[in-house]
């Protein structure tokens, strides 16, 4: 499909500066752009690119201000990260879906599917479980006893939901992804070993969570491990029992929160964040990669570092860890000077 310069603007509510009539028919990165495509400029280093680009149409924010001639056709918006979003999710949803039921998934006579299903080969559907409209369920996936899942869910290849776990409207949980594994509860024994404590709670993902590829999430051992609306999860992330994360939280790849950890609404964790049991986690909150939290973080902070520090403690006493190899060198240098004053006073 084709759209033209105007088309896309008033899709977006944005200004043309340039040709209305030219069209473009694909998208493309700016350093890796042709003719015929639609490219983006969000981040001022690649600024140098739209100069130079062969892409027929560039989104800009509507502050951009060009230092050179411009032969490309401009479309201005608010925000061209934002408005890419937007395209790239219309793109993505004129793409026909798969329907039907294939022949070689099992599905319990007391389940419950919603109308306009996909559910592809190798899949299995436990007792009781209910599933909304316009699931796209793809092969080998698992959901077992007493699952519920809402409406326009997508479950792709291999992911296991297992029983009693709950799963809202318009979620996203992509290949190996385990959803109600047992939390990691044991209790020692008088023998030197552990006894398990059974996980008899569930999960609830709340409407318009994405789940990661190969991200687990642990069943609470009473109750439920919460997922709360809008949270967005990377792939391989590790989520423990009992955990509540708040909405719109976004956590990268390979955050590990252990159990009954609290995390509060609109946080953004980078990848490798660590967070121990029980702690509380304000709203707002940001972590940056690799940080490691062994204490309560306030609203509206912005940590670093290992164990977690304030980001600004943090960059200070950065500067001076930088500089411990010198320094250790002055104080070897000091004490020699030291050795040989005494040796002189003695």
């Amino acid at each position: 499909m084709e759209f033209s310069a105007q088309q896309i603007a008033d899709f977006l509510q944005g200004e043309v500066v340039g040709n209305p009539d030219i069209k473009v028919n694909n998208l493309s990165k700016i350093d890796e752009s042709k003719v015929g495509t639609l490219t983006f400029l969000s981040n001022p280093k690649y600024t140098h690119f739209v100069y130079d680009t062969k892409a027929s149409i560039i989104l800009v924010n509507k502050d951009f201000l060009p230092e050179q001639p411009i032969s490309t056709t401009l479309i201005k918006v608010d925000d061209a990260y934002q408005a890419l979003a937007k395209l790239l999710h219309l793109v993505d949803s004129s793409k026909k879906q798969q329907s039907g039921i294939d022949s070689l998934t099992f599905i319990s006579n007391s389940a419950h599917i919603g109308e306009n299903p996909y559910i592809g080969a190798f899949s299995f559907i436990g007792e009781k479980v209910k599933i909304g409209d316009n699931a796209q369920i793809y092969p080998q996936t698992y959901i077992g006893n007493n699952v519920t899942i809402g409406d326009d869910v997508t479950i792709y290849p291999g992911a296991k939901i297992y029983a009693d776990c709950a799963i809202g409207n318009r979620c996203v949980i992509h290949s190996g992804a385990v959803i109600g594994a047992d939390g990691f509860g044991f209790a020692p024994n008088d023998n030197g070993g552990y006894n398990k404590i059974a996980q008899i709670g569930n999960v609830v993902l709340e409407d318009d969570v994405e789940v990661g590829a190969n991200t687990t999430i642990d069943r609470a051992t009473m109750g439920s491990t919460y997922i709360r609306k809008g949270v967005k999860l990377d792939n391989l992330i590790q989520i423990g029992h009992n955990v509540e994360v708040g909405n719109n939280s976004v956590l990268a790849a390979q955050s590990g929160i252990a159990g009954s950890a609290k995390i509060g609404e609109n946080c953004m964790f980078g990848g490798q964040v660590g967070i121990s049991g029980h702690l509380a986690i304000g709203n707002n909150v940001k972590l940056a990669a690799q940080t490691g939290v062994i204490s309560n973080i306030p609203h509206d902070a912005t940590y670093m570092g290992a164990p977690a520090m304030p980001y600004v403690q943090y960059t200070k006493a950065y500067v001076i860890f930088r500089k411990l190899p010198e320094l250790a060198k002055s104080v070897d240098a000091l004490k020699k000077e030291i050795e040989e004053l005494r040796k002189t006073i003695h």
